[in-house]
C-alpha cells in the first residue's frame, strides 16, 4: 500500500460489544487506505474502506454488524454517473472473499494459471478488475467474514432463510448507500452461486421496500432461483455438464473428442431437449428398444459405459457422475469444479470422499484474504474470518420459500433499464451452465424480456474466473454488460 489514512469512526460513536469468545465486535468503524492498480495498461487510483455497519430491526436497534470492503476510484469526483457494483458469494454462508480477491478486486489471490495453490500464500495486483469501470463494495452478511450477531439471544431466524436474508440485507444497503452519497449512481447487483439467489430476490426487495431502482444484476454461476425443473426434466438438465466434464478428461469417443468443446456441446444440448427429456417422461413404459437406444446416447455423451447408465435407469446422480468417470484411472473428479482430481481411500463407492476443489481453494484463498484485510487494509480485530460461516439451518419453507427467479423477473418488469447477465462454468456441477440456460429461458414464459437477458460460458468450474484466460474474457464481458446498461443521457425508462 502507499500511503495508511487515520482510522476513523462513523459519525461520533464508537460502539463495541463482546461475542460469545470474548472477542471486541464493532458495530460501527472503518480504516481506509490509498493504493492504485494498473488495469488495462492504465493507472487507476483508489480508496479501499474497510469496516462494519449495523443490521437495524424494525425499532431502530442494533441487532447485528456486517463486516464489508469499500473500493472508489480516487481521480472521479462526481459519482452520479459512476456505477456501483454491491457483490454478495453464496453458501449460504460463503464469506465475500471469493470474488473480492478472485474476481472483480484490485487485488487477486496468488494462485496459477488454471487456478491452484501457489506459496507463498498472498495476493498480487488484478489486472483485470473492473475497479475501472465501477467503485465495489463486497459485503458479508452475518455469519460470514467479521459478520457477526450483537449476541446469541437476536433470533437466527432474523437472518438464516431465503426471504429473511434478503429483507435485512436491502435495509443494510439503504442505509449505507444513504452513508456513501450513491444514491445517483447507477447501481448493479452481482452474486455467485446462493449469492444469486440473493440478488435475485434484492432486485426486486430494494424497488419495493426501499425504492431503489437497479441498472444490472449479474448472476455468476446460479442457483435454480425456485424455477421448477423436477423429474425427468432435472435428470436430463445434467447430460451437456457430463458431455463437458467428460471431453475436458478426454472420456468421449474418438468422433466427438477431435471437436473442439463449442462444436461438441450444442450436439449434446439438442439432444438433451429433443430426444432425452421426452423419452424420460415414460418412465418405466419406455419401451425396450427406446431405453437400450437412449442409454447409448447417453453413455456416447457422458463418457460412462453403456451397462452403468442402464443400471441407473437413464438417469445418472451427479455425486455418481464424479466418482464414476475416472474410477478406472483411480481418480474422483470435483463437484464444483470437475477438472479438479481426488484421491479416495477406495475406488469402490458411489461418491466421492471429500470436494477436491473446495479443498484446494480454502488452501489458497484463506492464508490470502486473512493476511490481505489485516496487513494491507489495516482491518484489526481478533475475530475470526468466517470464510465458510455458520448459518444452518436455512429455512426455505413457507415465508422463507425461494421465489427469487419469479422476482427478478417481476423487478425487469416494473423496471425498464434492469438487464440480467448470466455467467457460467461449463465444468461446473453443483450450478451447472445447462441449468443457468434453463434458468434465462423460464424466468419470463412471456418471452417479452427476453432481449434484457444474456449468457456467457467459460472453460472453467464455479469460480470461471480463476483461470487467467476465463479472467480476461469474463471481466470484460462485465464492462460490455455496463456499457449497455447505461443508458443514454435523457433517455427515459419506459416502454
Amino acid at each position: 500500500m502507499k500511503q495508511t489514512i487515520t482510522t476513523f469512526l462513523f459519525y461520533c460513536l464508537a460502539l463495541t460489544l463482546s461475542t460469545a469468545q470474548n472477542r471486541t465486535l464493532k458495530l460501527n468503524g472503518d480504516v481506509t487506505t490509498k493504493d492504485q492498480v494498473t488495469i488495462k495498461g492504465k493507472v487507476v487510483p483508489y480508496n479501499a474502506t474497510a469496516g462494519n455497519q449495523p443490521v437495524y430491526d424494525e425499532n431502530g436497534k442494533p441487532i447485528a454488524t456486517l463486516f464489508y470492503v469499500y473500493y472508489e476510484r480516487s481521480d472521479v469526483a462526481d459519482k452520479s454517473t459512476r456505477p456501483l457494483f454491491i457483490s454478495f458469494n453464496g453458501g449460504p454462508g460463503a464469506a465475500s472473499c471469493w470474488m473480492h480477491i478472485g474476481y472483480t478486486g484490485p487485488k487477486k489471490v496468488n494462485v496459477d494459471s488454471e487456478g491452484y495453490p501457489l506459496q507463498p500464500y498472498g495476493i498480487k495486483d488484478n489486472p483485470n478488475s473492473i475497479l475501472d469501470v465501477a467503485d465495489i463494495v463486497y459485503v458479508e452478511p452475518v455469519n460470514t467474514g467479521f459478520s457477526r450477531a450483537v449476541n446469541d439471544s437476536i433470533p437466527k431466524s432474523k437472518f438464516f432463510g431465503v426471504n429473511a436474508d434478503i429483507k435485512y440485507l436491502a435495509e443494510w444497503l439503504n442505509v449505507f448507500v444513504s452513508r456513501k452519497n450513491r444514491w445517483p449512481s447507477p447501481k448493479y447487483l452481482i452474486g455467485e452461486s446462493y449469492g444469486t439467489t440473493r440478488v435475485s430476490g434484492l432486485a426486486l426487495e430494494l424497488q419495493n421496500a426501499d425504492w431503489m431502482y437497479l441498472n444490472g444484476v449479474i448472476l455468476v454461476s446460479p442457483t435454480d432461483l425456485g424455477i421448477e425443473r423436477g423429474g425427468p426434466v432435472e435428470a436430463a438438465n445434467f447430460l451437456p455438464y457430463y458431455a463437458a466434464t467428460a471431453w475436458y478428461h478426454k472420456k468421449l469417443p474418438s468422433d466427438l473428442q477431435q471437436k473442439d468443446l463449442d462444436a461438441v456441446l450444442p450436439e449434446v444440448e439438442q439432444f438433451t431437449i429433443n430426444e432425452l427429456a421426452p423419452a424420460l417422461t415414460k418412465g418405466g413404459f419406455m419401451e425396450a428398444d427406446k431405453k437400450k437406444q437412449m442409454a447409448a446416447k447417453i453413455a456416447r455423451y457422458s463418457g460412462l459405459s453403456e451397462k452403468v447408465v442402464l443400471e441407473h435407469n437413464l438417469m445418472i446422480p451427479t455425486s455418481f457422475f464424479w466418482k464414476e468417470l475416472l474410477r478406472d484411472k483411480g481418480y474422483q473428479i470435483g463437484r464444483l469444479d470437475s477438472r479438479y482430481l481426488g484421491i479416495d481411500r477406495e475406488e469402490a463407492g458411489d461418491r466421492p470422499d471429500y470436494a477436491a476443489e473446495y479443498t484446494s481453494w480454502q488452501h489458497s484463498f484463506t492464508p490470502a484474504i486473512n493476511y490481505y484485510l489485516r496487513e494491507v487494509l489495516k482491518y484489526k480485530t481478533d475475530l475470526k474470518y468466517y470464510i465458510a460461516g455458520q448459518t444452518r439451518p436455512w429455512d426455505r419453507d413457507g415465508a422463507n420459500a425461494d421465489r427469487t427467479g419469479a422476482n427478478l423477473r417481476q423487478a425487469m418488469a416494473q423496471n425498464p433499464y434492469l438487464h440480467v447477465m448470466i455467467q457460467s462454468g461449463y465444468y461446473d456441477g453443483a450450478t451447472d451452465y445447462f441449468n443457468a440456460k434453463f434458468n434465462m429461458w423460464h424466468i419470463d414464459p412471456s418471452g417479452k424480456l427476453k432481449n434484457r437477458l444474456e449468457w456467457k460460458g467459460y472453460r472453467g468450474g464455479h469460480m470461471m474466473y480463476l483461470r487467467d484466460e476465463d479472467m480476461v474474457t469474463s471481466t470484460d464481458d462485465i464492462r460490455a454488460f455496463i456499457q449497455k446498461t447505461l443508458p443514454k443521457p435523457d433517455q427515459p425508462a419506459k416502454y
